[in-house]
């Protein structure tokens, strides 16, 4: 059985399409800054994993991420560390299993990541100037 992509059926404003086809439905570096400005912990701006504080974390953990593409990956971390730390996910090693899970998902699909962060400014209402992401 066969899926149809039904996002195909979105109308995207011009600055998204040009992203996608920079970028694809994943997060550029721009993006993901954009995003984890977003993000809060115990109602405070997030203070981020940086990308080499997220590889070190992996290396530590010997956690080895097969399906990882542009930063993804490190949009995730900060995703769960601003939902999940300190609650579910109790220390940096579940931590980066917990991303590891999420983006190497053997039922996920290409671009989980993005999407849901699509869905999430969706619903609440958050504008992307995609010009500015590239």
């Amino acid at each position: 059985m066969t899926h149809t992509d039904l996002t195909q059926y979105d109308v995207k404003p011009e600055g998204m399409v040009n992203y996608l086809r920079y970028n694809g439905p994943h997060f550029s570096e721009k993006l993901t800054k954009f995003a984890i400005s977003k993000m809060r912990k115990d109602k405070q701006p997030l203070v981020p994993i940086t990308q080499e504080a997220l590889d070190k974390m992996l290396s530590s953990a010997t956690v080895k991420l097969e399906n990882a593409q542009l930063s993804d990956a490190l949009y995730v971390a900060n995703m769960a560390k601003a939902d999940y730390f300190g609650s579910s996910i109790s220390d940096e090693a579940h931590l980066a299993k917990f991303v590891k899970d999420y983006i190497d998902d053997e039922d996920g699909y290409d671009g989980i990541a993005f999407n849901r962060f699509l869905a999430d400014c969706a619903r609440k209402g958050i504008i992307i100037d995609w010009e500015r992401m590239l």
